[in-house]
């Protein structure tokens, strides 16, 4: 799997601030105790099972400080590795190495991190239609990055943010005077190609999205039961979407209602990188 153009700009955006914050004027111990246009060898292995994503983007980090890097990746983005198996084997400048190490690191664990917990999730709809939908809550700034590891990860990206598709939530419909008028007003503003969702909290406001023409219907903290009935009354007449607490214990469950998606905050929100380290060799 590939990073596509604008998420490689991110990327070089994000390597730029990183290392700005962390090598500033200079690596003041790499460069006052290695010489200078010494190279080695180096490779980076997995410290536990996992999903790889963000290889491009070490790869970046590294290539910043010596455009020889030899590069030589031993899997894929979006490939399961086993703990201690060889992700990427690679040559450079030693000072370059030893510079970029922390930085590349970052971006690898956090992105492999995402990716390994988008896998987890979509392992439990085995046997279901449904597909596992990552937020809005991405770290600032890693927006690109972060649903591009969900992705490698095998699940699918939600809206990119707030200009990309419409999301009708309970403010919105207050302020409106209900979901038709809500629905109405935003229909007369935005393009047709532009997907209009509406969230529901009960089955009332289920069958007036669906009299509405939302495209999607956000089934929000409703039990199974509830959620079951609504994608019956819905009868494929838009897609659901359920959302709210939707830890792994529920995914199977929920994913029998019937519903098209299910969106999980914690992709994302609550990341936990995937140990990987650096191994240069003398």
């Amino acid at each position: 799997m590939k990073m596509n153009r604008q998420e490689l700009e991110a990327a070089r955006i994000l390597i730029n601030l990183a290392l700005q914050e962390d090598v500033g004027s200079g690596d003041i111990t790499t460069n006052n105790l290695i010489p200078a246009g010494l190279r080695k060898q180096a490779d980076m292995r997995a410290k536990a099972d996992g999903v790889i994503a963000g290889l491009e983007v070490a790869e970046m980090v590294f290539r910043h400080f010596d455009p020889g890097l030899e590069w030589n990746p031993q899997v894929n983005d979006g490939e399961e590795v086993k703990k201690g198996e060889v992700i990427v084997r690679f040559s450079a400048d030693y000072r370059a190495l030893l510079t970029g190490e922390r930085t590349a690191l970052n971006f690898l664990q956090r992105l492999s991190g995402i990716a390994t917990i988008a896998h987890m999730y979509t392992t439990l709809l085995v046997g279901s239609q449904a597909k596992i939908l990552d937020t809005r809550k991405t770290l600032p700034g890693f927006r690109l990055l972060d649903k591009y590891a969900v992705r490698a990860g095998g699940a699918v990206n939600h809206r990119i943010g707030l200009y990309d598709m419409v999301m009708i939530k309970d403010n919105h419909i207050a302020v409106a005077g209900g979901i038709p008028k809500a629905v109405e007003a935003v229909r007369r503003g935005i393009e047709k190609n532009i997907l209009v969702e509406v969230e529901t909290t009960c089955l009332r406001e289920v069958e007036e999205a669906v009299e509405s023409g939302a495209d999607i219907i956000m089934l929000d903290n409703m039990d199974d039961e509830t959620m079951r009935k609504a994608v019956t009354l819905i009868g494929r007449r838009a897609k659901t979407e359920a959302s709210g607490n939707m830890t792994p214990e529920r995914i199977a469950g929920t994913a029998a209602t019937g519903v098209d998606y299910i969106s999980v905050g914690a992709l994302t929100h609550s990341v936990k990188a995937l140990d990987i380290s650096q191994t240069i060799y003398q």
